[in-house]
């Protein structure tokens, strides 16, 4: 499977200079690369690659490898514009927004991110530095450094491009590695998760992670951001950006966490992991003002990303399953209604009084889901079919 590994770089300020000069003119290239492809409907890769290739080199002073890369990152931005626009993520035809998109070529950030290949970057990891292209010539010996975990991967597994990103004044490389996966074993049985904003996971086995020490966090941070917006200043602005990035940071930790100790007890105990397909939840659900902030920063799609990527990298099943009605149905009797939740922590059944909490027995419904979902898929006339 691919994993990404991020190392930080360590420049001196002449090659900090020199890796800026060349994001700036590689990605001035691909505005120019996406005009081009917008107006004259020509966005593959080789019919783009002739009609831009030998201005790229002559106007904007990229090698002939840069200028490949530059061709390739607008053919995947238009790419990635397409497969949007057909899954309706801009509305639907007709909708403004959509013919926003529509009308104009693609456009990128002066610091958006820049593919680089072996060809025109190179890894010493013994030594921990990268030699680099740039509109300067090569940049060699250019330090690095990162997690160890990330190190490592970088060692054994390396494979593929390697994006150059500034961020925050700071420089990284992002590079893909093709990591092995454990072969997938056949589940003895299954642990349900139910995704929540109060309680941001609760597995059928009883185990609640709570979100309160996260809702207070960010609670926290709305109320600073608040009162640097106020002051509009520009220091104040550069430290209210600060902040939301340390927040992201801070609820992507949480469910790495969550996520990491979900996938041990499965391992452990040789069970797959169900969870509640909850795509395009913001699109159903009507929350009330003071609710919107909590459910537009919620991090339910990033915890059921890390959970499906550590699970296939563990060999462990990993399933979405039906999420309609799993916290008013009742696991023992099988009675469906609304009422069975009279509170948002409390499920009582109105027919067989089981009682309990209502993300445990959400979770048990989804384990139950994932029992007979599985069965299905793993059933010998499917496979043969």
């Amino acid at each position: 499977m691919k994993v990404v590994a991020q190392v930080k770089l360590l420049p001196s300020p002449v090659q900090a200079a020199a890796l800026e000069a060349t994001l700036r003119a590689c990605n001035a290239a691909a505005d120019w690369a996406a005009a081009v492809a917008f107006s004259t409907g020509k966005r593959s890769r080789n019919d783009l690659q002739k009609e831009v290739y030998a201005q790229l080199k002559a106007q904007f002073g990229l090698s002939a490898q840069a200028a490949v890369r530059t061709v390739k990152k607008v053919v995947d931005a238009y790419a990635v514009l397409k497969a949007n626009i057909r899954a309706g993520n801009h509305g639907p035809e007709g909708a403004w927004r959509r013919r926003k998109v529509e009308s104009k070529p693609v456009v990128f950030r002066p610091d958006a991110a820049q593919p680089y290949d072996d060809r025109i970057l190179s890894w010493r990891t013994d030594a921990r530095t990268v030699s680099i292209w740039t509109l300067h010539g090569r940049l060699k010996c250019i330090r690095f450094t990162g997690h160890r975990d990330h190190l490592e991967m970088l060692v054994k597994y390396r494979k593929g491009e390697t994006d150059l990103v500034r961020r925050g004044g700071k420089w990284f490389l992002v590079a893909v590695c093709e990591v092995p996966t454990a072969p997938q074993f056949e589940p003895n049985g299954w642990i349900g998760v139910d995704r929540g904003i109060a309680n941001l996971a609760t597995t059928s086995d009883g185990v609640n992670y709570q979100g309160r020490r996260l809702g207070r966090y960010r609670r926290w941070q709305v109320r600073k951001r608040a009162e640097l917006q106020a002051k509009q200043t520009r220091s104040a602005t550069r430290r209210a950006r600060r902040m939301s990035k340390r927040e992201a940071r801070h609820a992507t930790q949480i469910n790495h966490t969550i996520s990491k100790g979900i996938v041990a007890v499965a391992q452990r105990t040789g069970r797959g992991i169900a969870v509640e397909e909850l795509s395009g939840i913001r699109d159903r659900v009507r929350p009330s003002r003071d609710q919107r902030a909590a459910l537009s920063s919620w991090p339910f799609h990033q915890l059921g990303v890390f959970l499906a990527y550590k699970a296939e990298r563990a060999g462990v099943p990993f399933l979405e399953v039906d999420a309609a009605y799993t916290s008013q149905r009742c696991p023992r009797c099988g009675h469906t209604e609304r009422a069975n939740r009279p509170t948002r922590d409390l499920f009582r059944c109105r027919r067989c009084g089981l009682a309990g909490p209502a993300d445990h027995v959400a979770g048990v419904n989804v384990r139950s889901r994932a029992r007979l979902a599985w069965g299905f898929v793993s059933s010998p006339a499917l496979q043969g079919t």
